[in-house]
């Protein structure tokens, strides 16, 4: 049986969950202490600031899917499953998001990045970091599929770069629109960016 979370774990839980929900800036730490039910004498104990409490919360939420990602990324799959399997988990964790919000939430990750980037260095280069953890499976991904000679690219640094960033795009169009519609076109776009043989051929 799974134990509740502690008071820590808790904070971390609803920090995260409500900066992703609505932004980093309309959270007060009020908020996160009502819901997570601490008090603010428990949130300063454990984290100095809104913004070391949003660090945390963010790399434990990467620690969570990372197993997740190993399983999807499993070297023992073909490579362009690897890549669809990425796509679906995207359309998945979003879908799960819209029906437990009620509304598409987009990447929490860069959400966070984009608010902050010019105001806090230390979130916009802990929140660049995160977000290059999963490009690198991706990149693993790609060059596999090079070389079992599933995909026409050349270079897999830069097809990774180019996949993940029309990810992110398409995520900012979902929540733009709160439509989860626009991720339909995920797999097919990053495997034409890849010039996966399969994707060509079908």
């Amino acid at each position: 049986m799974k134990k509740p979370p502690n008071t820590r774990e808790k904070l971390l839980e609803v920090a995260f969950n409500l900066i992703w929900d609505s932004s980093y800036g309309s959270v007060s730490v009020d908020d996160i202490c009502r819901q997570a039910g601490a008090n603010k004498g428990s949130f300063y104990h454990f984290f100095p600031s809104k913004a070391a409490l949003a660090l945390e919360a963010y790399e434990e939420q990467w620690n969570r899917v990372r197993p997740e990602f190993e399983r999807i990324f499993s070297r023992n799959l073909a490579p362009l499953s690897r890549i669809a399997g990425w796509c679906a988990l995207v359309r998945r964790i979003q879908a799960e998001k819209a029906a437990e919000y009620g509304k598409v939430c987009g990447c929490a990750y860069s959400s966070l990045a984009t608010e902050l980037a010019t105001q806090d260095e230390e979130i916009r280069s802990r929140s660049e970091k995160l977000m290059s953890l999963p490009r690198k499976y991706l990149e693993e991904a790609i060059a596999d599929a090079i070389e079992a000679g599933d995909a026409t690219v050349k270079e897999p640094g830069p097809a990774a770069n180019r996949a993940y960033a029309v990810c992110l795009g398409m995520l900012v169009e979902a929540r733009v629109q709160n439509s989860l519609s626009v991720l339909e076109d995920l797999e097919p776009a990053v495997m034409e960016i890849i010039g996966a043989k399969a994707f060509a051929s079908a």
